[in-house]
This record gives C-alpha cells, structure tokens and sequence, in this order.
C-alpha cells in the first residue's frame, strides 16, 4: 500500500520560494557564501523535494550538516559579477504537533530545571547545549525577574512557556527599524521593541536564565493576505521562533511575536542556539562595495493529496 497523508499524519503541505538578491555597487571578484536554506526533517516535517540554484552559476559547491544537525550548503563563485541572485525552492509536509491539551499537564518547571543536572539520557544531553549563553542571548537579572513573573512556583512547565509567549507579545511592539541583528538583549528588554529575531532570543534568554533549555528555530509562516485580496508573490518573510525542551513531549515550539503554540503554518528550517547558528546565508566577497538587498518569501499552501499519492 503507499502512504496517504492520512496514513502519514499529514496536516499541511506547503512549497516555498525564497529569494535573496545583492546588487553591487562595483563588480564582485570571489563570492563564498555559507547556505542554511535546506528545510529540515524531523517527526513533525518532512522535505518532499528542494532545490537551490545561484545566478551566476557556482564553480563549487558542497552539501554538509553542521553540528546542530542541520542540513547546510557552501558555494563559491569565481566569475566576476556585480549581482547575486540564491534561489531555494521547497515542498514540505507537516504532521500534527502537540496541542494546547497536550501541554497542559507537564511537570512542574523546577523538576525540568533540576533533571538538566541529573539525567543522563541521550534525550537531556543533547537539550544541555541549549542552556548556556551563546552569541546572541545571555542572561542577566532583569531578564531572570521577567522570565520569573510567568515561572512562579510548582508551574507546570509549558503552561508557564505559554504565558511567557502570550506576555511578550502583550508587552513588545513589533519595530523593523528598533533593533538590528548585533542588538544586545539588555536593549530589547528596555526598549520592549523588535521582530521575531529579537523575541525569540528574548524568550529563549528568559528560559535559560531560569536554567530551562531552549533553542532557536529559523524558518518560515504562512501569512494571511487581507479577506477579499489575493495572496501576493515575495510578500510572505523569514521568520523565528523558540523550541522549549519537554521530557514527556520532546521540544515542543512557540511564537511570542505571534502569541501562539507552534502548529500547522511554521516550515522549519533549522535550529540553533540563536541566530548566528542558522543564519540563511552569510559569507564573504571580493569586491563589491555598497550593496542593496531584496530578500523575497513565497508561502504557497499545497493540497493534501498531490499526484504522486493514491490510495492503496
């Protein structure tokens, strides 16, 4: 018999094109750039079909996994040019994640805290690296007193991650020009300004200074054109969120810049640490001068059953 979405615990089925286009100022010599556009495969995703290409045509090109697991690609071209264009295209289905159900009964968030210590199983090991400062999130008391008004005593430990979630969206303002990717966190918390970089490290800085491990997820969400207006092509954007460690459920995810338990409508691309560890495209170049950027995302919902399944 082959696999129906049904059979597979589909839920969704989406493809994603995402562009991103340099224009320099002057004509580059040596490009090298360092991918992170493969979205990732685990139990509540699974990668159909992706492709990369690059305008001008690489010279070299290799596929790796970095130490997180995720997949990554290194590209370098040698032809001179004063314009790059990286085009990834995806089609990934998702299954069904925990629900608001689901989360309501776990342990009590000290005894999440006090296992990080304790147990040795391959499952908590592999959370530890998630619970200490990294590039891009460190912790300081200000951000302990915050994470500490939702992780009040005995709390079951995702019920306390939801309030957190639902209390940063109440208290920050979403702000494109407020911050950039080297804003340190002391900021956003008193600014209460961002985007959904800003927020999740936020969180994730709140949970690790609690000593609660979490991590950085870099990918995509589907976005919802005005009712009556159509879908618009390159308007969907990159997006991040948290991953918060659960012995019962495994990691299970959440959006503070959108107030809600992770879903149906997030595509995954990685995870890290924070930013710096899943950073879609980063390198260096030869040349080139000032440069302008358009970065283009297009979510498109895909029907469940496609060509290629029939029922058995």
């Amino acid at each position: 018999m082959i696999d129906t979405p049904a059979a597979t615990g589909v839920c969704a089925r989406y493809r994603v094109v995402h562009e991103t286009r340099y224009r320099y100022q002057s004509m580059v010599t040596l490009s090298q750039q360092y991918l992170h556009m493969t979205p990732r495969s685990f139990a509540h995703q699974q990668t159909e079909s992706h492709q990369i290409w690059l305008d001008p045509v690489v010279n070299d090109s290799r596929d790796g996994i970095d130490y997180f697991g995720n997949s990554t690609r290194h590209v370098a071209l040698t032809v001179p040019h004063n314009s790059l264009l990286v085009h990834a295209e995806s089609t990934v289905a998702l299954s069904a994640r925990p629900g608001l159900t689901q989360i309501a009964g776990t342990l009590p968030w000290e005894g999440v805290r006090d296992m990080m210590g304790r147990e040795k199983s391959a499952a908590t090991l592999e959370a530890c690296r998630y619970l200490y400062a990294s590039p891009h999130v460190t912790s300081f008391p200000e951000l302990e007193a915050y994470a500490r008004a939702s992780y009040t005593p005995g709390r079951p430990q995702l019920d306390a991650a939801l309030e957190l979630t639902h209390r940063i969206f109440d208290d920050f303002e979403f702000d494109g020009r407020a911050t950039d990717i080297s804003t340190p966190l002391e900021q956003v918390l008193r600014g209460r300004r961002g985007v959904c970089q800003d927020f999740a490290q936020l969180m994730i800085g709140c949970l690790r200074s609690i000593g609660l491990p979490a991590r950085y997820v870099s990918g995509y969400i589907l976005t919802h054109p005005p009712e009556g207006k159509p879908r618009l092509i390159g308007a969907d954007a990159s997006h991040a969120w948290v991953s918060v460690f659960c012995p019962a459920l495994g990691w299970v995810d959440f959006d503070p810049t959108n107030h809600c338990l992770v879903q149906h409508e997030h595509i995954t691309l990685g995870w890290g640490r924070d930013f710096s560890d899943v950073t879609p495209m980063r390198g260096i170049v030869l040349g080139g001068g000032k440069h302008d950027l358009d970065v283009q995302v297009t979510v498109t919902p895909l029907p469940l059953v496609s060509e290629g399944w029939r029922p058995g």
